[in-house]
C-alpha cells in the first residue's frame, strides 16, 4: 500500500470495478491480492495523470496519447478472446474466473509509439471504417472494434449472437 492510496479508497474502487465488470458481462481476476495490486496501480495513475491508465504499461502522462490504455484498454476484448485474459490480467475469461485459474501471459499488442503516430495521422481507409461495426442480434447494441465482445454489455448475449453491421 502506498501513501497515495488509502485502504478505504482501494476497497471502494475494487468493489466498483467488480460491479462494473459484472454489469458489463466481464470478470475481474479472482486472485484478490493480485487484482488489488492492479487496482492500486490504477489509482496511483489516476492521481498522477488524472486518468486510470493501465498500470502495466508506460503512460506518457498525456491523455490524448494514452487513450488506448485507459482502463479498460482498447486491447482488452481481443486479449480476452485470444488468450482468456487482458494484458495486465485484471480482466479474465469466464473459465479462468470460475475455475480460479492463473491468468496466462499475454503478449503486448499495443503498437509502438511510432506506429500509433502513423495510425493517428492517417485518415479512415478509403471506402470504409477503421473497424467493423458489430450488432447484437438480441438487443441491437452496436460496437466498433476488431471483434465483437465476449458478452453484450446490455443484454449479456454471447459473442455468437453478434453480426457484422458495417464494414
Amino acid at each position: 500500500m502506498t501513501p497515495d492510496v488509502s485502504e478505504n479508497l482501494l476497497d471502494k474502487r475494487h468493489n466498483e470495478l467488480i460491479q462494473e465488470a459484472k454489469k458489463s458481462g466481464y470478470n475481474l481476476n479472482p486472485d484478490t491480492v493480485f487484482t488489488r495490486g492492479l487496482v492500486e496501480g490504477l489509482l496511483i495513475n489516476a492521481n498522477r495523470y488524472g486518468y486510470e491508465s493501465c498500470p502495466c504499461r508506460l503512460s506518457l502522462g498525456d491523455k490524448e496519447s494514452d487513450l488506448d490504455i485507459i482502463c479498460p484498454c482498447d486491447y482488452r476484448d481481443d486479449d480476452l478472446s485470444e488468450y482468456g485474459a487482458c494484458f495486465c490480467g485484471l480482466y479474465v475469461s469466464d473459465t479462468i474466473a470460475s475455475e480460479n485459474l492463473p491468468a496466462p501471459v499475454v503478449p503486448e499488442r499495443r503498437p509502438l509509439a511510432s506506429e500509433r503516430m502513423k495510425k493517428s495521422s492517417s485518415s479512415v481507409p478509403a471506402g470504409g471504417l477503421p473497424f467493423p461495426v458489430y450488432r447484437c442480434k438480441v438487443c441491437g447494441y452496436l460496437c466498433a472494434r476488431n471483434n465483437p465482445p465476449e458478452k453484450c454489455p446490455i443484454c449479456k448475449a454471447e459473442k455468437e449472437r453478434f453480426e457484422i453491421f458495417l464494414r
